[in-house]
């Protein structure tokens, strides 16, 4: 558990005096916490998925060496893109990637892949399935970048479509075994007072590793989630919900606005 203060010079700053809980897997978590702590507010780190590599590479190792068989190469997150862009690949120009968020085409970009397609409609397998270059795909080759066990809609509708799709698991995720006293204590003195999800399954983690008091005092939060699937499940444990764009500019202008509307005095 760590908790980064907020500049005490920030008093003035929108976000001042406001703990807000950051679950996001370690190294996406760093990045944003600091943008919170640059409106004012304090962070505290709780990453809700522990990210490690593939208990088996074989397969990732043979598409990394075989990319140019692909027409399409989907990477479903930013955990996607580190573990599975390999330093010394060299990506095929016929190659076309795709990215469901502005967040992993610029994990994307900064590993030398240009030229990323994002969906126009949602940030999410549907708006994917949406863009053009995948309304007919019969015939082509679609490499779908993800963690072990993710959600099957994509490749599922791209096969019955016509695609040869090839899932490539590039990392797994594991909910977190230490750390909960001190996410508890912070809870408990409260220091949360809001609370950033990004996925259904960091919430189910997070809501299995506390109870009883604990389990109260973030239902006494407001909990900010990017997408309708997590709002719907964080509303069946009975949390406060605030659904955003699913962007750390749609994250932080809901934070901003909740806090311009909040009787909480800074502190």
């Amino acid at each position: 558990m760590t908790q980064q203060a907020a500049d005490a010079s920030g008093s003035g700053l929108p976000l001042a005096g406001i703990g807000v809980l950051v679950t996001r897997p370690a190294r996406q978590a760093a990045a944003f916490a600091q943008k919170l702590a640059a409106l004012g507010a304090t962070p505290v780190i709780f990453p809700a998925i522990v990210i490690l590599p593939p208990a088996n590479a074989e397969s990732l190792t043979r598409a990394q060496a075989g990319l140019d068989r692909y027409d399409f190469a989907v990477f479903v997150s930013g955990n996607a893109v580190e573990y599975g862009v390999a330093e010394a690949t060299t990506w095929p120009t016929t190659l076309i990637a795709f990215a469901p968020g502005p967040g992993t085409a610029e994990a994307l970009a900064a590993a030398g892949i240009a030229d990323v397609r994002l969906p126009a409609t949602t940030h999410d397998s549907s708006g994917l399935l949406a863009l053009p270059e995948f309304a007919r795909v019969a015939g082509k080759r679609v490499a779908i970048f993800r963690g072990s066990g993710g959600r099957d809609e994509l490749g599922d509708t791209l096969r019955a479509r016509g695609a040869r799709v090839d899932y490539i698991e590039c990392y797994r995720r594991a909910r977190p075994e230490a750390g909960a006293a001190g996410l508890v204590e912070a809870f408990r003195d409260g220091r949360i007072d809001a609370v950033t999800i990004s996925s259904s399954e960091g919430l189910d983690n997070l809501w299995a590793l506390v109870t009883g008091a604990t389990r109260a005092a973030w239902q006494s939060c407001t909990t900010f989630v990017p997408h309708p699937r997590i709002a719907a499940r964080a509303r069946e444990v009975g949390l406060t919900v605030v659904e955003t764009a699913s962007t750390d500019a749609g994250l932080i202008a809901g934070l901003l606005e909740w806090a311009s509307s909040s009787k909480k005095p800074e502190q």
